[in-house]
């Protein structure tokens, strides 16, 4: 059995007194899409801070391609191949398109391939390359947004509400989208509060509830068997 991209042990982390991760057990094969469901206060976003550096564990442990990354900070696990396109999207809203793709390339990365890549995957980018980002749709700038974090060419991406504020067909092309990129190699983890539209491009999937983990298998399987706790949140 091959090492897989993320294997998430018994974490535990809080605000404060609170604790908001429970023992956390997740594993994420590698070349997988595993989407993570649960409702709102899930501990969901908090799973993606920690996992991503941004926050730290109280307890357990995080592998990241068989390496101990636990206390790893995100510049480290950036180097390391982890990226993030984090809830809200976050793109540079006065500069343009190009602008925001170009600036990838400071990390290393050749501006040319950073703009190929954009495109390939959203030719609609093209269209808008000298808009301000700031002016496009929710759905243009959440394109841009997983762009800049292809350009780093990641081993594992974390998809944090990728569907948020989105209209359904929108949210369609998203997803038919980050099949594609499953297709090329990376390995993707979505979390999600809606759920079909991530089970149908989905390889595993998860739900967790209360900062635990109480389910994971197949997409079929977890509709069948979680749909009280997930169908409120299908779109």
């Amino acid at each position: 059995m091959s090492v897989p991209i993320l294997e998430v042990l018994d974490l535990h982390a809080a605000y404060g007194r609170i604790e908001v991760l429970r023992g956390v057990d997740l594993t994420v094969p590698k070349g997988a899409v595993m989407a993570l469901l649960g409702p709102n206060g899930a501990g969901k976003s908090t799973l993606v801070k920690v996992v991503s550096g941004q926050k730290r564990a109280t307890g357990g442990d995080i592998h990241l391609g068989g390496v101990h990354v636990t206390d790893a900070d995100s510049a480290e696990l950036a180097r390391v191949g982890l990226c993030t396109v984090p809830e809200g999207r976050s793109v540079f809203p006065n500069l343009t398109v190009q602008e925001n793709l170009v600036l990838m390339s400071y990390a290393g990365v050749p501006a040319d391939a950073v703009l190929d890549t954009a495109f390939s995957y959203f030719p609609r980018l093209a269209e808008r390359r000298h808009q301000l980002a700031g002016t496009m749709s929710g759905g243009e700038q959440q394109m841009l947004a997983m762009s800049r974090a292809l350009a780093s060419d990641p081993a594992l991406l974390l998809l944090d509400e990728l569907s948020m504020g989105l209209a359904p067909l929108i949210v369609d092309e998203l997803y038919d989208t980050v099949a594609q990129i499953a297709e090329s190699g990376v390995s993707i983890l979505c979390i999600e509060q809606f759920a079909r539209t991530a089970l149908r491009v989905s390889d595993y999937a998860a739900v967790m509830i209360g900062g635990r983990i109480v389910a994971t298998g197949e997409p079929a399987e977890i509709l069948e068997t979680m749909d009280d706790v997930i169908l409120g949140g299908v779109a």
